[in-house]
């Protein structure tokens, strides 16, 4: 019997891992959703693997999204880290910038670092702003660091020398002193982990990695062990990057701060996808699962993306996809505070889970909620992997809604309500906030729970259409699947772009470029499928913060950039000065090694499934509503709500004045009905 080779992905979240299997011939997919396994993540994707596999099939290619990294920041759960700085700059990441976070609030406190003053050792030692040696290291003075790692154990340790993206020889010497009297502990460099100005943000990302990077190899390491007989001999475990790229696990490993984000970014990925096959090229992308609700924008087909960001108040210099968490899941918990009602953003996870799972929970959730209204069938959850207790939603809801005076309906619309509320106002932050109109957008929504609340937020923020894409209980492991491998560098070059030597200039991006293309052949990627991206960071004289221009390959168009950058400038801001003035501060180089992949195949036909009704609550009221497969319905058909559309990783709620059609690619397009 011949083998069937299959590209597995997999979206490990707080509640549910999904996993995503593509046939590598035909391109057909398939998914499923476990239960998630905080004790050790691993065992949710290898569970999920053995249920989705037969034993005529294999994995050819496995690539997977985690938020270990992540949590481990969220929860204080990382590396105990030693800073080593230069003299006299011990306090550098103490004090942080000058900047406040929320510059009107009276509140606001600048975020808790990830190391203490006390952990933080200096070493004599000095490098000019030019890269020059103003004054040796005494690496006599590392001694310090060897004692206190012994004594106080600290797992890792962050080593950031002024200037030592200009000239990294002293960081060098450091480690090379600290591992030959360290050799079982992680050393984090600034140099590597971001070759870039501006001091405090290089010490906190530096750090970052260092304090993660412990838990994430760990992790990793694990997962690569435990998948060995899965793969295939030689067979590479990949992880989403931040970025949106993908990398090897060994890479991985070397970089662990790029696996931060790497989770939510799937969902935006397999939006860019969306955008391309469809034409809808301006999309809001939401991914509510059982724990976060993640916001993401494709504009004109691209994902926005950032050169820095900031977790938990703390800056870090790297590439990432614009995306906006908060807390609030199909597990969300409702609660009380001060005589009002609070949901989220704590969540009952996988485990106990909502009170309805029958593991335990006993505090009415989202899901719950959600149950109690009828929305969800409780006898065929999760493609029927699952049997919802009613009983058990009805009881935890009626518990904190007598204490407001509520029936079970009621009150579990209120926190329905209260939920999409939330949701919306994270949407208007990466919309509204920056002088974006969602009008102009289509909701792209998916996540286990995002389908059953996609129009009630559309409502609420007068966006005309909701985008319901294949698999979207599992769109995230999806997007996973229609990536490539990317790794990002760059380096500071500080000037006036005028005056700048378009040969120096081009030089400098070549040899980004083989930075680049050494990385993605050690990671097998064939000369063929590698190509690389350009870009400047360019400010106005005078001005702080930069914009990230395009550059074209060949020898660098200083005009032509300078043009762009006028016109991205006067779409950012609503202003440009020809004549002003412009900065060069960084250069940046993305290393793209394409990935071959099959085409997705086209819709299936419509297979006959029976139509059902039951009494729904829409808006406090009980309707007769219509409830359907999803597979009930080919291109071109349509379905006017009250109706339900279920499938084997999520629940569509389809209101009453709401009207679906099923599109190209079989996603499904949810527009309010004229006049509704």
């Amino acid at each position: 019997m011949s083998s069937t080779g299959y590209r597995v992905s997999a979206d490990i979240g707080g509640t549910f891992t999904d996993i995503v299997f593509q046939n590598s011939q035909t391109g057909a997919v398939r998914a499923l959703k476990v239960l998630s396994t905080p004790q050790n993540p691993a065992l949710a994707v290898l569970d999920g693997v053995k249920k989705g596999l037969g034993e005529s099939e294999h994995i050819d290619f496995f690539v997977h999204g985690t938020t270990v990294g992540l949590n481990s920041v969220l929860t204080r759960k990382g590396a105990r880290v030693a800073l080593v700085t230069t003299e006299n700059f011990r306090d550098v990441y103490t004090i942080q910038g000058n900047d406040r976070g929320e510059i009107f609030s009276i509140r606001w406190r600048k975020p808790e670092p990830l190391v203490s003053v006390e952990d933080t050792f200096t070493v004599r030692e000095r490098i000019a702003a030019d890269g020059t040696v103003e004054t040796p290291i005494d690496l006599s003075q590392l001694d310090a660091v060897v004692r206190a790692v012994s004594e106080n154990g600290y797992d890792a340790i962050a080593i950031c020398f002024l200037f030592g993206f200009r000239n990294p020889e002293h960081e060098l010497a450091a480690e090379a002193y600290l591992r030959e009297r360290l050799p079982d502990v992680d050393i984090a460099l600034s140099h590597r982990v971001s070759p870039e100005w501006r001091e405090f943000n290089r010490i906190s990302t530096t750090v970052m990695d260092a304090f993660t990077a412990p838990v994430v190899r760990r992790y990793l390491s694990t997962l690569v062990e435990q998948m060995a007989d899965t793969l295939p001999e030689g067979g590479r475990v990949h992880v989403m990057e931040s970025n949106g790229g993908a990398m090897t696990a060994n890479a991985a490993a070397s970089s662990p701060l790029q696996t931060l984000l790497s989770g939510p970014v799937g969902g935006t990925i397999g939006g860019r996808s969306l955008a391309e096959q469809t034409g809808r090229n301006n999309l809001i992308c939401v991914d509510m699962g059982g724990t976060s609700f993640d916001a993401s924008l494709i504009v004109d087909g691209l994902p926005s993306i950032s050169n820095e960001t900031t977790l938990e108040g703390l800056p870090v210099q790297m590439s990432v996809v614009d995306i906006h968490v908060i807390g609030a899941g199909g597990g969300s918990i409702a609660w009380e505070e001060a005589d009002a009602l609070r949901v989220g953003p704590q969540s009952a996870g996988s485990v106990p889970g909502p009170a309805c799972y029958g593991r335990g929970g006993v505090e009415p959730t989202v899901s719950d909620a959600n149950l109690v209204l009828k929305r969800l069938d409780s006898s065929n959850f999760s493609g029927g992997e699952m049997t919802l207790d009613s009983q058990a939603a009805e009881t935890a809801v009626r518990s904190l809604g007598d204490r407001f005076g509520l029936e079970p309906a009621a009150f579990a619309q209120g926190i329905i309500d209260i939920i999409n509320a939330k949701m919306a106002d994270a949407i208007r932050t990466i919309t509204v906030q920056r002088g974006i109109d969602p009008r102009d957008f289509a909701l792209l929504a998916y996540g286990g729970a995002g389908p059953s609340q996609a129009a009630a937020l559309a409502e609420q923020l007068d966006i005309g259409e909701v985008i319901i894409p294949v698999h979207p209980g599992a769109f995230s492991a999806f997007g996973m699947l229609q990536t490539d491998m990317r790794h990002d560098f760059k380096m500071t070059w500080y000037g006036d772009w005028s005056a700048a030597s378009p040969l120096e200039l081009t030089q400098a991006f070549e040899g980004l470029e083989e930075q680049g293309r050494e990385h993605l052949e050690h990671e097998g990627m064939d000369e063929t499928d590698i190509s690389f991206e350009r870009s400047v960071d360019l400010r106005y004289e005078g001005q702080e913060y930069v914009l990230t221009i395009p550059v074209g390959t060949g020898t660098v168009d200083l005009k032509a950039v300078r043009d762009r950058f006028d016109v991205a400038y006067q779409a950012q801001y609503g202003h440009s000065s020809a004549t002003a003035g412009v900065e060069v501060a960084n250069l940046r180089v993305a290393a793209l090694g394409r990935l071959r992949r099959p085409g997705l195949p086209s819709p299936k036909d419509r297979e006959s499934h029976t139509i059902r009704t039951r009494k729904v609550y829409f808006d406090g009221t009980e309707h007769d509503t219509t409830i359907v497969r999803r597979e009930a319905y080919a291109l071109g058909d349509t379905l006017v709500g009250p109706a339900i559309i279920e499938e084997e990783t999520t629940t569509t709620l389809v209101p009453p004045g709401w009207r679906v059609e099923v599109i190209i690619g079989g996603h499904l397009s949810m527009t309010k009905i004229d006049g509704e």
